[in-house]
């Protein structure tokens, strides 16, 4: 059980630096040209295919794989609560990860296959890719309610039972509130959610690795 708390607390630690590496590399080195044409987009893409699977491979992929261990983690640190909410909270944990990973796949292998579309007709290519990419976004980019819904139950639950620091568990209502908000199209919510997320990530992990230190010396 400690040995779960500590490779949990680890995770989440490592769900954040995700976060902050997908952030730099967006924002610093992708140059996709939004403005261009087809081709120049599927070119773009072809010229960046392994970069580009690579990062949403750790994305998606990566990031569901810690994912999996910090709910169950979570769960198995509050289920001795015997409270609804983390038990319903841990199902829609396991289908963000079912859905975060299912995106992952489905862009890199998407992306290849439209890329071998491109000897027919780059218009065609990038047609194909604009529809995987709304598939992705509706799955595990750009609508963040399931993971809102996870992240505000556990909260609630902690929060019930002084598990973690007060102020990480009123952080992760905030964080779930604006994943729930996500609903809504508008980019800004889907930005408080991946910005909030990465604290609560990184405080969670240190407070779980903490505890777990703890009572390893009691």
């Amino acid at each position: 059980m400690n040995n779960l708390q500590k490779v949990a607390g680890v995770s989440a630690i490592f769900e954040a630096l995700i976060y902050i590496i997908s952030f730099v590399y967006f924002g610093a080195f992708w140059a996709y040209p939004s403005e261009g044409t087809a081709s120049e987009k599927m070119a773009y893409l072809a010229e960046n295919q392994f970069a580009f699977s690579m990062m949403y491979f750790l994305m998606y992929s990566m990031f569901g794989i810690f994912l999996a261990v910090l709910v169950i983690g979570l769960y198995e640190k509050l289920k001795s609560t015997n409270t609804p909410m983390i038990k319903v909270g841990s199902v829609f944990g396991i289908v963000w990860v079912v859905l975060v990973i299912a995106s992952g796949m489905l862009a890199n292998i998407g992306l290849s296959h439209a890329i071998k579309l491109m000897d027919l007709s780059s218009e065609k290519a990038f047609d194909m890719w604009q529809m995987i990419s709304v598939l992705i976004e509706s799955l595990g980019g750009g609508n963040e309610l399931v993971g809102g819904l996870w992240v505000l139950l556990v909260s609630l639950a902690a929060l019930k039972v002084e598990v973690f620091p007060r102020g990480l568990n009123y952080l992760g209502l905030i964080v779930g509130a604006s994943g729930i908000a996500t609903i809504y199209p508008d980019e800004i919510f889907t930005e408080i959610f991946g910005i909030t997320q990465i604290i609560w990530f990184f405080w969670l992990g240190i407070s779980m690795l903490s505890q777990s230190n703890a009572n390893a010396k009691l």
